[in-house]
């Protein structure tokens, strides 16, 4: 038998026995406690800021390799988000950490409580291809400072991306607590056999129903990060201008509209298509020159198999006449140009699957009102958007539109605030991260009631007398002290007629 060449690493498979190996090797580190100390998890938040720090370049140069995603929207999207949710963990972390104190009844007289945060244990996060760095290691922080083992599974659609985690961890982090796993459907497979304490996925309904499904036999709970048609209102009454530009920094500016939280397609007016349609062009053509396709700032589509997509997606019949800008492709390069189109039919494919990608229809309605009723008649998507000087307007949009997160006259600004929980309702997603939400995330609410040996009370006991039954109706119904003195005299009365 020859020998391999020389520098050839022979790949060692990733199979279900890996995986109960895996787990067995954390499941013992975090048995052991030590994910648990305070300084553990700082130690660990500080690696991943050295890490973010020192590796910026090849972190930038592997997401151009995946998507010729601009460096600008790398540093300012993933990285400094990703820095920024470091350091409001490492700020905040001794604070999240603190039990809670709350008050007690006094159905439990004499007592005191407290909520303890406690992590769940070993726990595993599926991540993305569009925002592959992010979208990874934003949730592994909120899975450390909440004391948690954690395995990382980077989308094998974004390889550079994904090998660059694997190595930037294996150097930077604890590998006896926080692991990257690589690979594809079977590795995925064999992790999802495994019983973990949760399962955080970012990715696409189709697959959130196998991970549910897995994670079902386990009962294990799930955050499940999905997507939707994110709809926008365009009132007439508006900065026409800066409403475009952040239409356009929403759509375009963001992976070249591959982003969960993209604008999918506007609700405007009849009448005032035409001038937005006017404004959004002018617009583009500044940002992206006359020749979009050529332009450096817009990121390609991330394979074949997305660019196929888009193009039948496009190539529909019902909305091939519909292009008012744009629609330019080469398939060479995997680049589609930005393209609005005008009076989408609504039963179109394009208005009945995420578009995922630089299409961006326009659908009109003679009321702006009538949008709500466009928007509710769909799934519940993960954004919703409105441009409006009208208070009216605002709060019925508040009111009446359902979806993860809503953003009053801009796109996409909510994922940066911290303080804000990031999540869908509905088929848009389970659960919620970002900031404290991502401690909460990975925490058990663990309720504690101290009581010492006085004031026990003999009507807990039997025997069970008329006494006894008319005190603790008044103790369990809430109603306060005045209740019980009404019940007791109650009581004394009734013994004394009789």
């Amino acid at each position: 038998m020859s020998a391999p060449p020389e520098g050839a690493e022979k790949k060692i498979a990733f199979d279900a026995e890996a995986g109960t190996l895996l787990m067995k090797e954390l499941r013992g580190t975090f048995s052991s406690g030590k994910t648990r100390s305070y300084g553990w998890r700082v130690s660990q938040l500080n690696a991943l800021c050295e890490l973010i720090d020192d590796r910026e370049q090849h972190i930038v140069d592997a997401l151009t390799s995946d998507l010729s995603k601009p460096p600008l929207e790398t540093v300012a999207y993933e990285i400094a988000m990703l820095k920024n949710s470091c350091k409001v963990a490492l700020k905040e972390l001794k604070h999240w950490m603190t039990s809670e104190k709350v008050k007690t009844s006094i159905t439990t007289f004499p007592s005191s409580a407290e909520i303890v945060s406690e992590p769940l244990g070993v726990v595993l996060v599926i991540s993305a291809w569009n925002y592959p760095f992010l979208l990874s290691l934003d949730p592994v922080i909120g899975a450390i400072a909440a004391g948690n083992a954690v395995v990382l599974k980077p989308s094998e659609i974004s390889p550079a991306t994904s090998s660059l985690l694997a190595k930037l961890v294996g150097e930077y982090m604890d590998n006896s607590a926080i692991r990257v796993v690589e690979g594809a459907v079977d590795e995925t497979s064999a992790l999802l056999q495994q019983k973990w304490d949760k399962i955080l996925y970012t990715g696409n309904g189709r697959v959130a129903r196998i991970v549910m499904a897995a994670a079902s036999k386990h009962l294990t709970p799930v955050v499940l990060e999905l997507g939707g048609k994110n709809p926008v209102v365009v009132d007439s009454n508006i900065n026409l201008k800066v409403a475009s530009r952040r239409l356009i920094a929403g759509k375009w500016c963001c992976n070249n509209g591959q982003a969960c939280i993209s604008p999918d397609y506007i609700l405007t007016t009849k009448d005032y298509a035409p001038k937005l349609v006017d404004a959004l062009k002018s617009e583009l053509e500044i940002f992206f020159g006359k020749n979009p396709l050529e332009s450096k700032d817009l990121s390609r589509i991330v394979n074949s198999s997305h660019y196929a997509r888009l193009t039948k997606l496009l190539d529909d019949d019902k909305v091939s006449g519909k292009i008012v800008y744009g629609g330019e492709k080469d398939e060479s390069k995997l680049r589609i140009a930005p393209t609005l189109l005008l009076d989408v039919p609504r039963d179109s494919l394009m208005m009945t699957e995420e578009i995922f990608g630089p299409l961006l229809p326009i659908i009109t309605v003679d009321k702006l009102e009538e949008s709500f009723d466009v928007i509710n008649s769909a799934p519940k998507p993960l954004a919703a958007y409105v441009f409006t000087n009208n208070k009216a307007l605002k709060e019925q949009f508040v009111r009446t539109v359902s979806a993860g997160g809503l953003v009053i006259n801009d796109t996409a600004l909510h994922l940066a605030v911290h303080t804000l929980p990031f999540g869908g309702v509905g088929e848009s997603g389970v659960g919620a991260y970002h900031g404290k939400f991502s401690f909460d995330a990975f925490s058990h609410k663990k309720a504690v009631l101290y009581r010492g040996f006085v004031g026990d009370a003999s009507i807990r006991y039997p025997p069970y007398t008329d006494t006894k039954m008319r005190l603790m109706k008044a103790l369990v119904s809430g109603g306060g002290l005045l209740s019980i003195i009404h019940a007791m005299f109650g009581a004394l009365f009734g013994k004394s007629q009789s």
